[in-house]
């Protein structure tokens, strides 16, 4: 078969690096790409938000099978030009993706499925929403409504952080994401994330997660799209798996569907967990990043199978073989990050790097020039591994890490804090 991913981060690397394990697959082009994936597949030029140009693509070259790595051309629409041209597609419609692309969307759905979240009020200017804030105090979670790429979400902890969050949103902050805000009662508990299959009508859980938001150890600082993940997560037992499937997954699955927009793809199902009862905190629409590095290391080749099986509509017959093992990504970012920071600087030590089943150092954010690997991005590589134990898999993750040579280079030292 001939696959095309779209995307160029750390999550499009591990799941060409899992495409790449399954015999089935003959060719792999990963669109754009980057200097990473170029080394285990033929990356190409493409604006992915394009659909038509996507079409186009996928005729000249043959493809048999399409995998959406971003949110961004799922909400564009990306994935319905595919199907209507008549390819098989690893991805949500539009309609489906504003679970993601639209936080009052979500929580319109969770309202009329029963589905246990926060409570929330929805706003489309600050006077409102900061009249709101006053009524309910802090602490209190301030959310950009649409995409901001996994970082508009401001957790308050004072009235005035509050204030200044719908400040910075309505001014413009995260762009067209702030015009509407989404303000939430502050959960308490431990937050994890649960990976859902979906075909249109069933569902199959293929995995859990947690990772580390804040950019400084001890879960300190800014907001990061992610800076580690580790699977599985402790806190998910197989009892709060199940609670959530039943109450949040399949509910509002059913909604979706009775409303004529059937899901399909992976949903990404973040929970906030408080005395083993799950409530949700968002859904995604793909694969989560860094999450989808620990699973794609623990899944290998079936990730394939199981994709594939979720875009046919043969996910009642699928099953996830796992292993009693554990993975660790560590995310290595450019110093300055969420902030400003530098690109274009030589990274050394990554051809030394081990590369098996077991150790992958999946780039995020790279780019090649003379021979030479540059730092293209903010959080920049992800290394990640696997072991019979978490604390197994965290050290062959940190020896990678400290066998890299990059000055301006930064991680965190503590990812799995809380498991271990």
């Amino acid at each position: 078969m001939n696959i095309l991913i779209l995307g160029s981060g750390g999550r499009e690397h591990a799941l060409a690096w899992a495409v790449m394990q399954n015999p089935k697959c003959d060719k792999l082009i990963v669109a754009p790409g980057n200097a990473g994936i170029a080394r285990i597949a033929e990356c190409a030029s493409l604006d992915i938000l394009d659909g038509a140009a996507v079409v186009g693509f996928a005729e000249d070259n043959s493809i048999d099978f399409v995998i959406v790595g971003p949110e961004a051309p799922l909400a564009a629409g990306v994935a319905d030009d595919l199907r209507a041209a008549g390819f098989r597609v690893f991805g949500p419609s539009a309609a489906a993706a504003r679970l993601e692309a639209s936080k009052s969307f979500t929580k319109e759905i969770c309202d009329a499925a029963g589905a246990p979240t926060a409570a929330y009020g929805h706003f489309t200017e600050a006077a409102a929403a900061k009249a709101h804030v006053r009524a309910q105090g802090a602490p209190i979670v301030v959310k950009a409504d649409g995409l901001a790429a996994g970082k508009g979400v401001i957790v308050a902890m004072t009235e005035a952080e509050a204030l200044a969050a719908i400040d910075d949103m309505f001014g413009g902050e995260f762009g067209s994401a702030g015009a509407e805000v989404v303000i939430e009662e502050f959960m308490e508990g431990e937050e994890a994330s649960f990976f859902v299959l979906c075909d249109g009508e069933n569902v199959l859980p293929i995995g859990t997660a947690q990772d580390h938001k804040r950019i400084g150890e001890g879960d300190t600082g800014p907001n990061t799209g992610g800076m580690g993940a580790y699977s599985p997560a402790p806190v998910l037992t197989d009892a709060v798996a199940q609670m959530a499937l039943d109450q949040i997954v399949k509910q509002t699955m059913a909604e979706m569907a009775r409303r004529g927009t059937p899901y399909q793809g992976v949903r990404y199902v973040g929970l906030m967990i408080k005395d083993g009862a799950p409530r949700l905190v968002e859904y995604n629409v793909r694969f989560g990043d860094p999450e989808c590095q620990v699973l794609m290391m623990r899944l290998g080749a079936q990730a394939m199978d199981l994709m594939q099986a979720a875009a046919d509509g043969r996910l009642a017959d699928a099953q996830v073989q796992w292993a009693d093992d554990h993975a660790m990504t560590v995310v290595m970012a450019a110093k300055g990050y969420p902030g400003s920071y530098a690109k274009g600087e030589p990274i050394g030590g990554l051809d030394g790097l081990p590369e098996t089943s077991h150790e992958m150092c999946f780039h995020a954010g790279t780019s090649r020039a003379e021979g030479k690997f540059l730092s293209a991005g903010g959080r920049v590589l992800n290394l990640t591994a696997r072991g019979a134990t978490l604390a197994e898999a965290r050290d062959r993750a940190y020896a990678m890490a400290d066998a890299i040579d990059w000055p301006g280079g930064v991680f965190r030292r503590d990812i799995g804090w809380r498991a271990l």
